[in-house]
């Protein structure tokens, strides 16, 4: 759910990006550790983000079995723990979305949008990341 979630809501993010989701074979070879053009930065903050994306992925599905196994604690009336946490999951995602959206207002039309976004969206997801590795690890 928060997989297609995060897809849908991305999908005008990334056309900032100017990258079209290809298929391996079609992925440009780029040397993220040194892009050498405007192209190859935005390329790179898009697989940046992919990579936290990942990662953020993994963190929500532990954070949500550590939900899930607090509501077996819980009394029937005191459930919510799961649903709070989707519903927050949920929220988080359109604030990242517009936050980075505005952000890249600060080169609006320029070929560094897709960089400020991308590394918005890096950012961001990996601070919220960290913020679910924190539910799970204090389960």
């Amino acid at each position: 759910m928060i997989k297609l979630l995060l897809k849908a809501s991305l999908a005008g993010l990334f056309l900032v990006f100017g990258l079209a989701n290809g298929h391996a074979a079609d992925e440009p070879q780029v040397n993220c550790a040194d892009p050498t053009n405007q192209y190859e930065m935005n390329y790179c903050a898009k697989l940046a983000y992919e990579y936290a994306d990942e990662d953020l992925n993994f963190d929500y599905s532990n954070a949500r079995t550590a939900m899930i196994e607090i509501d077996t604690y819980l009394q029937p009336e005191l459930f919510g723990a799961k649903q709070a946490l989707l519903d927050a999951q949920r929220a988080w995602i359109k604030y990242r979305d517009l936050a980075c959206s505005a952000e890249g207002f600060l080169v609006r039309g320029g070929s560094m949008e897709g960089l400020i976004v991308g590394n918005c969206l890096e950012r961001l997801t990996r601070q919220r990341s960290e913020d679910l590795r924190r539910i799970f690890e204090m389960n």
